[in-house]
């Protein structure tokens, strides 16, 4: 599979996922969550991120990041370095501890719709994992930053932006009366949590906003590009454009993604969007053959070699 894109700019906001490896626990005891808190909270004072949610389950963890600076992946990779490596010695093990790359979907914070989508999907994570009985709270699963948004800002962590969100609820100033309304609307999605439409367009893809999110982006990275290296655009940028015309192109054809994953490696409209892919990015024909699910990247070679016009 293609790897995840990791765009990075100042504002970014992500949500982050990642899994144990072989799917096994992250966290086998409360002082391990404690710990990866504590280090969540040095990496906010290093990185100077903002969380806007969390949520902590035995095998995996949501977390829902802003970063005024562009530095996901350095702060990322100190983030579950420094806690594998205590994690290890913690329980006398070895090895990896997490499966592969972290997801990060990158969000629309232009809009605060999807801010609050994501962050909602974050804290109702274990009423899907069906850790809750009816009688439960959603605030009541002590390792969710849901709890948080009902107490004082004197008791919150420091690193946990609630304003944000509260406020994409309607929930404007900071009062007892907000904090039971903000726990009556969590209570009230509850039905909706495991519905296809409230977790397919956070589960898949990379990036969660509106219809002209994508073409933002691709001005950001290219405004960051000229301004850092003139006359040089970055391969993340031009697999930003790849990814804008693949979208184009499924939406001219009436193709799902599913439906693009489905056809035919030599399809002759993958050939064609491969033909167009070579000549308006610069990206790999291995890149394409990934995306475009067309095999390896000797058989598009191939393809395009014989492909007509």
């Amino acid at each position: 599979m293609a790897r995840p894109l990791r765009i990075e700019y100042p504002g970014a906001i992500y949500h982050l996922l990642s899994r144990g490896d072989r799917r096994e626990a992250i966290f086998k005891s409360d002082s391990d969550r404690e710990l990866f808190l504590e280090l969540v909270a040095r990496s906010c004072r290093r990185s100077g991120w903002q969380i806007h949610a969390y949520c902590l389950m035995s095998n995996h963890f949501h977390v829902v990041v802003e970063t005024p600076r562009p530095n996901l992946s350095a702060g990322m990779q100190w983030l579950l370095g420094s806690y594998t490596q205590q994690f290890n010695r913690r329980h006398r093990l070895c090895g990896h501890l997490f499966g592969g790359r972290y997801k990060a979907l990158l969000v629309d914070g232009r809009r605060g719709a999807y801010l609050r989508q994501v962050c909602d999907y974050v804290h109702l994570n274990p009423v899907r994992a069906g850790m809750l009985s009816d009688k439960n709270k959603v605030h009541s699963y002590r390792w969710s930053s849901c709890a948080h948004y009902l107490t004082t800002k004197r008791k919150r962590p420091a690193w946990l932006r609630t304003d944000r969100l509260m406020g994409e609820h309607g929930l404007v100033r900071e009062s007892a009366r907000a904090r039971r309304e903000f726990s009556r609307r969590m209570e009230s999605l509850r039905k909706e949590a495991n519905q296809p439409e409230a977790v397919q367009s956070i589960r898949r893809g990379w990036k969660l906003g509106g219809e002209d999110f994508l073409d933002w982006i691709l001005e950001k990275m290219e405004i960051l590009t000229k301004e850092a290296h003139p006359g040089w655009e970055r391969d993340e940028t031009e697999q930003t454009k790849a990814c804008r015309i693949i979208e184009q192109e499924l939406k001219r054809l009436g193709w799902s993604k599913a439906e693009l994953k489905r056809r035919r490696k030599g399809d002759a409209q993958k050939v064609v969007l491969a033909r167009r892919l070579r000549g308006e990015t610069a990206v790999s024909l291995r890149w394409i053959a990934e995306n475009l699910h067309m095999g390896t990247w000797t058989h598009v070679s191939n393809r395009l070699y014989h492909a007509p016009g």
